[in-house]
């Protein structure tokens, strides 16, 4: 194990000619510079994620209670800073009056405060700086036209979870990794085709949910989404160990995680013959 800080030990990790594998977890910037340093020599890469969970307009008032736990959960637990947190929710047009306000009364359970605290369901982000970065975002998305359903106010690093409806989906709030317990809506349409386009449309392809009960339009989503892993009436960070997990886009080039991909991510591959006859 060799400890330091990335710029004195970094390039040399990457470049010197006895390391053959090169293995990386974290920011898409970082992931692109190890990229162009290593050239030839493999690497594999798990980057950042902008994960959808995905409601479809077939399901019941219960169903849609379901799909809100979901929803809620997936975008504040570890204070949604996690790469397969839920940080977009598209819901289709037809059911969305009814299913955004189970998302806010979920919301409004949440306890946040000191993460010390053992009854405190949500703590902090990483530090002020990224806490003000992500609500700047939600105000930015406010401007261009989405509504601020909650938000109990930002205390330093502390950050609510904050509910915001009608998103437009070119605001950076859901283009970008958001790394916080925001709670973004993005009504979209009922047509599937397009849905899947909308999702599709931001440079990252981790994980997905979806939340249908049609098995045909599960196989359409899990065939259309340009993502790793298309979980169905699941949050995109369910997962167990023995499944691959990577993603696809900016989001990464390899498997890491999964015991038999792992293996042969970490492994090469020798073909010998003997001479039996």
């Amino acid at each position: 194990v060799v400890t330091g800080w990335p710029a004195d030990i970094g390039n040399e990790m990457i470049a010197n000619e006895n390391i053959d594998l090169i293995t990386f977890t974290g920011g898409v910037p970082v992931g692109k510079m190890i990229a162009r340093t290593a050239g030839y020599k493999r690497q594999v890469l798990e980057l950042g994620g902008n994960d959808p969970l995905i409601i479809l307009n077939d399901l019941s008032d219960e169903d849609l209670a379901k799909a809100a736990d979901l929803a809620v959960a997936g975008a504040t637990k570890n204070s949604g800073q996690r790469c397969t947190a839920v940080k977009r929710i598209l819901v289709q047009e037809s059911v969305a009056d009814r299913f955004v306000p189970l998302v806010l009364e979920r919301a409004k359970k949440i306890r946040f405060g000191d993460p010390m605290d053992r009854a405190t369901d949500l703590g902090t982000v990483v530090h002020e700086k990224a806490a003000a970065l992500f609500e700047a975002r939600v105000h930015m998305a406010a401007e261009q036209g989405a509504e601020i359903l909650y938000n109990p106010g930002r205390q330093g690093a502390l950050l609510p979870p904050i509910v915001v409806d009608r998103v437009p989906h070119t605001s950076e709030l859901v283009m970008e990794e958001t790394f916080g317990p925001i709670i973004p809506i993005v009504r979209a349409p009922d047509d599937d085709e397009a849905l899947i386009a909308l999702s599709n449309s931001t440079a990252f392809g981790l994980s997905s949910g979806v939340c249908t009960n049609s098995f045909p339009r599960m196989q359409k989503y899990i065939a259309g989404l340009q993502v790793g892993t298309v979980n169905i009436w699941e949050v995109p960070g369910y997962r167990i160990e023995m499944s691959p997990f990577g993603g696809i886009k900016d989001s990464g080039n390899g498997y890491k995680e999964g015991v038999i991909e792992a293996m042969k991510s970490y492994t090469n591959v020798k073909t010998f013959s003997l001479p039996w006859s």
